[in-house]
């Protein structure tokens, strides 16, 4: 007899539970959706690698069904998902008042628990500030040479290889580059390679978060480890040193840990640097590589993207000096190729912010301490603003200035944190397509294929032979 009540208890106990669950508790009107199953919720629906360019299934489902504004739970938390132009905008407006950056417990552990997107306030301005002055246009000047020295040197050597894989070798390329201006690393001279640890992150980033033995997950944690074990072992020997000048962005952190007062700790340095060192070679590579993919199937564009460079190359008294600033800033064409190209590969598929308290949006309650994603693809892939949208047509950005973001633009996020690096970026993308076209044409072999998981992959990469054109002609 107990056993039975015992029994009746324990069901009725997990029957309120599950519907606990799938209908959570709110003030006002929750937006429509599915909470999915317990604990795991949507979660494996949403990691579900697919093939489309389109808006991911995922989300494309859940609009069709309940609208611009849902909810769903991901890796076990109530998130609100807004495809909604308005509201994104809103969330954007309203950092550090009504929203706050925010992230999962997962990727707070890859990333660092004092890294950048975690902090908030004064201390995220401070560090947007240092970040800055590696990364603002007055450095990009003086650094628009190197990039271009860098990215002629290894297209020179590309050219000796019968096939190169492009999103290996830009990120090995672009790695190289910010890993210098960073902390002066050399893999060349280092008996650790610290990219490698890199490459084990990478893979487990966006993947389901089951840290064992065997899975991505663990070997991104791992991965992880290792470099941040490189990271403060290069600080420490670099405090040990007695430098009259500032040569890398290392020796300016160390200059503001040196300073009395400071509220720069050595774990947020760190974490600092190994973002930045991700963020900045990951996410520019797979542009590039999309670009040129994208480019490949059309000829019209490679063409005027090909005369643009040329007659930047005309204009010039000295036809071997390097890229001027001035030069870089006329490339109208190519900044409309590098917009479509992050407009088409929405390479970051959402942007979370947690509400500080419950808002009222559009008849919807979001609850205090929800998350809220912002979907990227939905807004850029959406056929009201977008004629045609899953067609790549640089033409469609003809007079239209993008240098921040819009409600219909955010492929470099929004709001204080659009992304510092996103000038950095351009730059890189610019100087190597500049190079690209007036020095070399190249030919597809294979691969080129993507994956959204729901990040941009290239599973399969993108092979193609790199030859160097007859100057003489």
């Amino acid at each position: 007899m107990w056993a039975l009540c015992l029994g009746a208890l324990i069901i009725i106990g997990i029957t309120h539970w599950v519907y606990r669950w799938r209908n959570p508790s709110c003030n006002g009107k929750l937006p429509p959706g599915s909470m999915g199953l317990p604990l795991l919720g949507e979660t494996l629906q949403f990691f579900s690698p697919n093939t489309s360019s389109d808006i991911p299934p995922f989300i494309k489902q859940r609009m069709k069904r309940y609208g611009q504004i849902f909810k769903t739970n991901l890796v076990g938390r109530p998130v609100v998902i807004s495809t909604d132009p308005d509201l994104n905008y809103f969330i954007f407006q309203q950092e550090g008042q009504v929203f706050q950056s925010w992230y999962p417990d997962t990727f707070t552990e890859i990333f660092g628990r004092q890294n950048v997107g975690s902090l908030h306030g004064f201390m995220y301005k401070y560090l947007k500030n240092m970040v800055l002055n590696l990364f603002g246009p007055e450095s990009l000047k003086r650094m628009i040479s190197e990039v271009e020295q860098t990215a002629c040197a290894t297209l020179q050597k590309w050219s000796c290889q019968n096939s190169v894989e492009l999103k290996e070798s830009t990120a090995r390329m672009i790695f190289d580059l910010t890993a210098k201006k960073l902390v002066s690393y050399d893999s060349t001279k280092s008996s650790e390679n610290l990219r490698d640890n890199f490459v084990a992150f990478i893979q487990g980033l966006i993947s389901f978060p089951l840290d064992v033995p065997g899975t991505a997950y663990h070997k991104c944690l791992q991965g992880r480890k290792r470099a941040m074990k490189m990271l403060k072992n290069i600080l420490q020997e670099r405090r040990g040193m007695h430098k009259k000048e500032q040569t890398d962005f290392f020796d300016h952190v160390i200059e503001e840990l040196k300073k009395e007062g400071t509220i720069l700790t050595e774990a947020i340095a760190l974490d600092l640097m190994f973002v930045l060192l991700f963020a900045s070679f990951e996410t520019t590579s797979l542009a590039l590589t999309f670009s040129i993919k994208l480019l490949s199937d059309h000829p019209l564009a490679l063409k005027q993207l090909q005369e643009e460079h040329e007659a930047i190359l005309k204009r010039r008294e000295d036809p071997n000096s390097g890229v001027t600033w001035k030069e870089y800033k006329s490339m109208t064409f190519t900044f409309q190729v590098i917009n479509e190209t992050v407009r088409l590969a929405n390479i970051v598929p959402g942007i979370f912010r947690k509400a500080l308290r419950e808002i009222n949006f559009k008849g919807y309650t979001i609850p205090k301490g929800w998350a809220v994603m912002v979907c990227p693809p939905a807004v850029h892939l959406n056929p009201a603003k977008y004629h045609d949208p899953l067609a790549f047509n640089p033409w469609r950005w003809e007079g239209v200035e993008k240098n921040g973001a819009s409600k219909h633009f955010m492929a470099f996020g929004g709001g204080m944190r659009f992304c510092v690096g996103t000038d950095f970026t351009k730059v890189q993308m610019a100087i190597f397509l500049h190079s690209l076209v007036t020095k070399c044409r190249w030919r597809p072999i294979k691969g080129g294929n993507i994956v959204r998981t729901p990040g941009l992959q290239f599973p399969n990469g993108f092979h193609v032979q790199i030859m160097e054109k007859d100057q003489r002609k």
